[in-house]
């Protein structure tokens, strides 16, 4: 059972394991903290993991309008505070490093360490920086679930696919289109004038190697663009790196987050 945080008009559902420096972790966009659960066992020695569900996923509960960018980092500041940090490391994957982008931009004060994994930066929309790649996977959501082969081809390389086949149910099981799911897909083309040498957090960008969903080239493009930043490649991994390869995951953030300044 999740636990609540009231952040405003919204409740926001988290699970928090292990002690030490709060580590927040932002899933993507139609995933929920559930896409964590590999990875927070490994990190729970060294942080106390927050993996927490953003509006319109998973059992947060809010009103029936479609969050903003800018209500999803606030939604993360009040977890924050609510958990009584007064910072906290950060990890965001897909459009959790989105939400993680604008949570160091617009509430600086409250990010520690900054790791943005295989997303793209503000305040570019998706389909302006891969507009294939956007009507593809439009096209390929429209046909699920006779199409769920083909995404998770998007998402995983298929030689994980033939390891872990199980990975594909992922897509087959997607639910029909809510009112929910509506509102999900229209915060994720929010795209606010956020300007990235403004985040001050010292920032890792992650990036699997063979991501079809954000490739590489588009995580890593945004280095030059941050005042503090380094990267690290993921060999033979997709999106979602957090599913896919947790051990290799957890090893750079804990270098990462554990650095002496």
């Amino acid at each position: 059972m999740a636990d609540f945080v009231d952040a405003g008009d919204a409740r926001i559902a988290f699970d928090a394991v292990g002690s030490g420096p709060a580590l927040v972790l932002m899933h993507g966009g139609e995933a929920s903290r559930l896409m964590f659960g590999a990875l927070v066992p490994l990190l729970a020695p060294h942080f106390t993991v927050i993996a927490y569900d953003q509006r319109d996923c998973g059992d947060t509960q809010g009103p029936e309008r479609v969050a903003t960018l800018a209500e999803l980092a606030g939604d993360a500041r009040a977890l924050i505070e609510g958990l009584g940090f007064a910072k906290a490391h950060v990890f965001g994957s897909s459009f959790g490093g989105r939400v993680a982008q604008m949570l160091a931009a617009t509430h600086a004060a409250a990010v520690d360490r900054l790791v943005l994994g295989s997303t793209w930066p503000l305040p570019h929309a998706f389909a302006e920086l891969m507009p294939e790649g956007a009507a593809r996977i439009a096209a390929l959501r429209a046909r699920l679930p006779a199409s769920a082969a083909e995404l998770a081809s998007l998402f995983f390389p298929d030689a994980l696919l033939a390891e872990r086949p199980e990975l594909r149910a992922i897509f087959a099981a997607v639910r029909p289109e809510s009112a929910r799911s509506r509102r999900r897909a229209a915060a994720l083309d929010d795209a606010p004038q956020i300007d990235l040498a403004s985040i001050e957090a010292p920032t890792l960008l992650v990036a699997g190697e063979l991501d079809g969903v954000v490739p590489m080239h588009v995580t890593l493009a945004m280095k030059p663009l941050l005042r503090d930043a380094r990267h690290v490649v993921l060999p033979g991994v997709g999106h979602a790196t957090a599913l896919q390869a947790p051990a290799a995951l957890a090893q750079h953030l804990i270098r990462f987050l554990k650095e002496t300044p």
